[in-house]
């Protein structure tokens, strides 16, 4: 429905119920989609247990992955003709950025049916098909899920806004008087409309549902159990720190949002094998306990992984928070499809890929579930000409050196190729052993490798502004030393007593030579054994396993 044709109808509505014509909402139950109660059809999962942290995702937009039938747009078919790719890669998880029509028809976020297919990507059976090969190859697939907001095009909101004697009417949170005081990341949330006020957190065309509501929450609830019987992996929930709101003070981070994101915890929990994280930038800690969401994505980590990188020295808060955050339940990241996190990391280094690959080095050995964003593999850059921020970082995926970098046959895509699409694209790198494509295979490979990596302990050696970052990953007997230089010249570190230099031979990068130098004496030891110093080239990472 155009804006035109919406603003019309509810003009028509307020009129006709101003003059007492009418009592009730234009928008009747039958005209509203996914309404009806869905009941738990569990299947079975083929995946293993704990395969969620096990593996790496990766996020992937899919109306910028690949274009199927010519229209210039992304599209599921495209993404399941894909598939091998990121098999290859060695992903072993996809978040699929909203997948369900949208008002938007961009990023997503602004559902106005979340029980179908938008438009642009295809249909249910296209879905259902891309679970099926992604299953086949042993890939989950999770859903990106809003369930703070909805399109003000949803006919729950039409309903709701046309009438005060809406079925519908306490599903979303309205005022008669304009509320005082409000001011949050998006300025003030409480929108004008039909002769009161609603409240929009994000932005006027996503009004927040009314989470009191019980009729709410079971909807989201019968929602979730549509998709889950449907066979999928699990969930990412949009902006889980701003549902519930208590007063102009107190409108993030409350704590009826744990409550009910446990409840969704259990409901995936009863489905066995599935997986929740949560989004919450400011705080994400108290997210990720199993008396809320689980999981949640460690904003904030990335930055201190960056800075590390930067400036050539591991920083005190990477440090600390390492020892602070429960880092093993959390998702961690390097950057994902919201500019705030980050542009793309190819113009955060400034096209400097010693860095680049020092700090996915630093990302795929950390405790964790790591996410690696569409691109990130290969040094995806900016879509320089797209319309606002979030858009530039969200550009057509580089598979060749062809006509749009292989994203599509149409004569124009719907979003600008990323300005270096000629010599970052899949095709370039995938043979050559020195490309940032293959160093992301190398890495995620010995992380599928090697469970110490992503579920065993992790044991810092190194103390604040150390050039060299070096820790240990162990778990039921396996053992590994992380090894990575942040520094831009040759560093050593001399490692604790104990660690002897012939006990270790390399893991990653195939064919580097050890490390060690002359050893040294440990003051601590005992007589007659000798500390292990090691000597790395500038921004070297090395991985060595226990003998």
């Amino acid at each position: 429905m155009s804006h035109a044709t919406r603003w019309l109808r509810r003009t028509l509505a307020a009129l006709c119920c101003g003059a007492a014509l009418c009592g009730g909402s234009l928008v009747q139950a039958a005209d509203i989609p996914g309404l009806a109660p869905v009941a738990a059809a569990p299947v079975p999962s083929k995946l293993p247990a704990g395969w969620a942290q096990r593996g790496v995702f990766m996020e992937i937009l899919v109306r910028s992955y690949q274009d199927s039938n010519g229209d210039g747009i992304g599209d599921l078919a495209g993404l399941t003709q894909r598939l091998d790719y990121l098999q290859q890669l060695g992903i072993k998880g996809i978040w699929l950025m909203p997948i369900f029509k949208s008002e938007d028809h961009d990023h997503g976020y602004a559902v106005v049916d979340f029980r179908d297919i938008e438009p642009d990507y295809g249909t249910l059976a296209d879905f259902d098909r891309f679970l099926a090969e992604a299953h086949q190859r042993g890939i989950a697939v999770i859903l990106d899920y809003v369930m703070n907001h909805v399109s003000s095009a949803h006919p729950l909101f039409e309903s709701a806004y046309d009438s005060r004697k809406s079925p519908y009417a306490d599903w979303f949170i309205f005022a008669e008087d304009k509320p005082k005081g409000w001011n949050t990341f998006a300025g003030d949330p409480w929108r004008e409309g039909n002769q009161r006020w609603y409240y929009a957190v994000f932005d006027p065309g996503m009004p927040d549902f009314n989470l009191r509501n019980p009729k709410v929450v079971d909807f989201h609830l019968d929602n979730l159990r549509f998709w889950l019987n449907r066979g999928v992996d699990g969930f990412r929930f949009d902006a889980v720190g701003v549902l519930f709101e208590n007063s102009a003070i107190a409108w993030e981070n409350q704590p009826e949002n744990h409550q009910l994101l446990k409840r969704v915890q259990q409901l995936l929990a009863s489905y066995g094998n599935k997986y929740l994280v949560c989004e919450s930038p400011s705080d994400p800690a108290p997210f990720a306990t199993a008396d809320s969401c689980g999981s949640a994505f460690a904003f904030g980590l990335h930055k201190h992984i960056m800075g590390s990188v930067k400036i050539g020295r591991l920083r005190d808060d990477l440090l600390y928070n390492l020892r602070k955050l429960p880092v093993p339940r959390l998702a961690t990241l390097l950057a994902n499809h919201d500019y705030f996190a980050g542009p793309r990391l190819m113009k955060q280094f400034a096209g400097d890929e010693k860095s680049y690959k020092v700090a996915a080095a630093t990302l795929l050995t950390l405790p964790g579930t790591p996410f690696v964003y569409y691109g990130e593999e290969i040094g995806l850059g900016m879509s320089e000409g797209a319309g606002n921020e979030d858009q530039t970082i969200r550009g057509p995926m580089s598979w060749s050196a062809e006509a749009h970098a292989g994203f599509t046959t149409a004569a124009k895509p719907f979003r600008p190729s990323v300005s270096n699409w000629k010599t970052h694209n899949v095709a370039v790198q995938q043979s050559d052993p020195n490309s940032l494509l293959s160093w992301y295979r190398g890495l995620i490979a010995l992380r599928s490798a090697e469970p110490a990596l992503s579920v065993g302990s992790m044991t810092p050696l190194s103390e604040r502004d150390s050039p060299i970052f070096a820790f240990t990953r162990e778990h039921e007997g396996s053992r590994l030393l992380v090894l990575i230089n942040f520094a831009y010249r040759e560093s050593t570190f001399t490692l604790p007593a104990g660690f002897q230099a012939d006990g270790w031979t390399v893991a990653f990068p195939a064919g580097a030579a050890l490390p060690f130098a002359a050893a040294k004496k440990a003051g601590s030891a005992k007589p007659g054994t000798e500390a292990a110093q090691v000597k790395l080239a500038a921004q070297q990472v090395l991985i060595l396993r226990a003998r």
